[in-house]
């Protein structure tokens, strides 16, 4: 017997991504932001979400994608993350998808190891791969700033 898990789906840069369901909390439409004095540049500002004050990441800045247009406003995915509540700005939701576990290869060696971290693998559906994303690792600024200072020590960066 095979185990399906589901996903819901977003895109970035038309890429598919996926995020499983039970993380999710809710799917909202784009509000304003305010911003954060001296935060990293993945950190977009606050949202307030019905008298809850929330971050908002952009998820973009943190897969090393280009920038969104900026004639495009992204959605937030309200993400229930090991640090609390996140939002996840998006170009686009997709649909929920149910998919079994044989579909799955994890991330190829020769990606980098920052985003190794915070992309698990893909599924392949049909005629798309969805990347799987490690919402709690996407969702921890620190965690991306500690992969890169190993990436940085194992290049010999900044040795004297």
């Amino acid at each position: 017997m095979t185990s399906a898990r589901q996903f819901c789906t977003f895109y970035l840069n038309n890429l598919l991504f996926g995020v499983e369901s039970q993380k999710i909390q809710e799917v909202v439409t784009y509000r304003e932001l305010r911003p954060v004095p001296l935060a990293p540049p993945v950190v977009s500002g606050l949202m307030n979400l019905r008298g809850q004050v929330v971050v908002a990441l952009e998820l973009r800045r943190q897969l090393e994608l280009p920038d969104r247009p900026t004639n495009m406003l992204p959605v937030c995915l309200v993400v229930r993350a090991a640090g609390g509540t996140v939002c996840l700005l998006a170009d686009e939701v997709g649909n929920v998808v149910e998919v079994e576990e044989e579909t799955f290869e994890p991330s190829p060696e020769t990606l980098s190891p920052r985003l190794r971290s915070v992309i698990l693998g893909v599924h392949k559906l049909e005629g798309q791969l969805m990347h799987v994303l490690d919402s709690d690792r996407a969702c921890q600024v620190q965690a991306v700033s500690q992969v890169q200072a190993s990436e940085a020590s194992a290049a010999g960066v900044g040795r004297n």
